[in-house]
């Protein structure tokens, strides 16, 4: 599983291509320095983790498993600490516990986390008060404060990048294989909010239920190893080409090309261009890719993505993230599915219920309704058990914090409270209890199906 520190001319073939949502680093020789040191870097992960990602995602390609993808709207690199680490890693771990048992489905865990740095912006420039910045395009490129200073986009920002990632890697390897994650710790994960919450006192009766199961099996000589350890995949949007083919290796084993920067990556909706860099980039590297589908996506562009990143039609290979908004998910994703189900391609078809559903309160706060983001989900499932087709998993922006972010849930945030802890660097997230409300509403749904 040994994967060569040497980088790969193949791995640079994008370069001649136009590459949407980059930074404009306004010194190149800094960049070309960064670049240097990121390519004598070791791997944050191993090619042979990637194929054991792809193998469990062409699992849920075959409708025999479930995908649980979340984490941060925009990683932050003074959030690197051991707490905020745990408690977003606790809550993804306590919604997989709800859908496996619930759900009665295997669920791969894959974390939106060590590495998804980057964000893409809808505008270059931002103006407050007559002044005019650049836009903060995330920690790996400039400062969220707003001054000239701050914003300059900074290439040793990415050598940070790889740094806080490896960290968060490193605590992360740590929580799921060291006994945090074992299965009897259900109870543990939720003491601190089980009293304060209905979602975290219905987890506590769920706790209860996979106790008296664990028992029963304890009591009947079994004790399987995989109850103790958790298998943990990490992923990031594909945003900054300069860093992730900077990260891009030789596998020794086959000679093949992997992003070394996570298990998984992905194309944003904005990077999507079919002649563009980014999906250039993807269809070099064997990682399992993702590819963000808006509403405005047609059947012929998702057919052509198939073509370009996985034309041996893999199952596990290529994952569509619909990201259509709870209006349009009913009217717009049905053909999709239907033209390529037709074409014969096995794709992992994954709901983002976040990024459609983004509204600006009168607060002057990007928020999103809690039953918007479920509508989209309830939506998604009725196409695919209209089709006959697999629902194959959620992709959620969340934390693992007691933010007023989003409004709704059964604690019920309101307009009124965003202001309380509205503490993330772009997007509006789930907080814990939003989280475990929408595991318990999805595994519901997928034991209808």
């Amino acid at each position: 599983m040994t994967v060569n520190a040497e980088t790969h001319a193949g791995g640079h073939t994008w370069q001649s291509l136009p590459a949407a949502q980059q930074p404009d680093w306004p010194d190149q020789a800094a960049l070309r320095d960064a670049i240097a040191e990121l390519e004598s870097y070791p791997p944050l992960v191993f090619a042979g983790e990637c194929d054991a990602l792809r193998h469990r995602l062409g699992a849920v390609a075959r409708g025999e498993a479930f995908l649980l993808q979340g984490g941060d709207c925009a990683e932050a690199f003074d959030a690197v600490g051991a707490d905020q680490i745990r408690n977003k890693l606790k809550t993804l771990l306590q919604m997989g516990a709800v859908l496996t048992y619930a759900g009665s489905v295997p669920v791969v865990k894959v974390g939106r986390i060590a590495g998804q740095y980057s964000k893409p912006r809808s505008k270059p420039t931002e103006t407050r008060d007559g002044v005019t910045l650049p836009t903060y395009r995330g920690d790996s490129v400039n400062g969220f404060e707003f001054t000239e200073e701050a914003r300059i986009p900074d290439p040793q920002r990415l050598k940070r990048m790889y740094q806080a990632s490896a960290s968060t890697l490193n605590l992360v390897r740590a929580f799921t294989t060291g006994g945090y994650a074992d299965l009897r710790q259900v109870h543990a994960w939720n003491q601190d909010f089980v009293k304060s919450s209905p979602s975290g006192q219905r987890y506590e009766a769920l706790a209860r239920e996979i106790d008296r199961a664990l028992n029963f099996m304890n009591a009947c000589g079994v004790d399987p190893e995989e109850f103790k350890t958790v298998e943990f995949f990490s992923s990031h949007e594909a945003l900054i080409l300069d860093y992730e083919s900077a990260l891009t290796r030789t596998d020794s084993r086959t000679g093949d090309l992997y992003d070394v920067s996570g298990h998984m990556v992905w194309i944003g909706e904005r990077t999507r261009q079919l002649d563009g860099a980014h999906i250039e980039f993807a269809s070099k590297i064997r990682n399992p890719v993702g590819v963000k589908l808006g509403p405005t996506t047609t059947p012929e562009e998702a057919l052509t993505l198939i073509d370009r990143i996985d034309p041996n039609r893999e199952p596990g290979r290529l994952t569509f993230i619909t990201r259509m908004g709870a209006d349009k998910i009913r009217d717009k994703l049905p053909n999709l599915v239907e033209k390529v189900t037709a074409s014969g391609a096995q794709v992992v078809w994954v709901c983002d219920p976040m990024h459609g559903n983004t509204f600006e309160a009168a607060s002057g706060h990007k928020t999103r309704r809690f039953d918007d983001v479920l509508d989209e989900v309830k939506g998604f499932f009725e196409v695919h058990k209209e089709l006959g087709t697999h629902p194959g998993g959620i992709h959620v922006e969340l934390t693992g914090d007691d933010v007023t972010e989003c409004v709704g849930g059964g604690d019920e945030i309101f307009v009124d409270d965003l202001h309380q802890r509205y503490e993330t660097a772009c997007d509006p997230r789930l907080n814990r209890s939003q989280s475990l409300d929408l595991a318990f509403l999805v595994a519901e749904m997928y034991r209808d199906q």
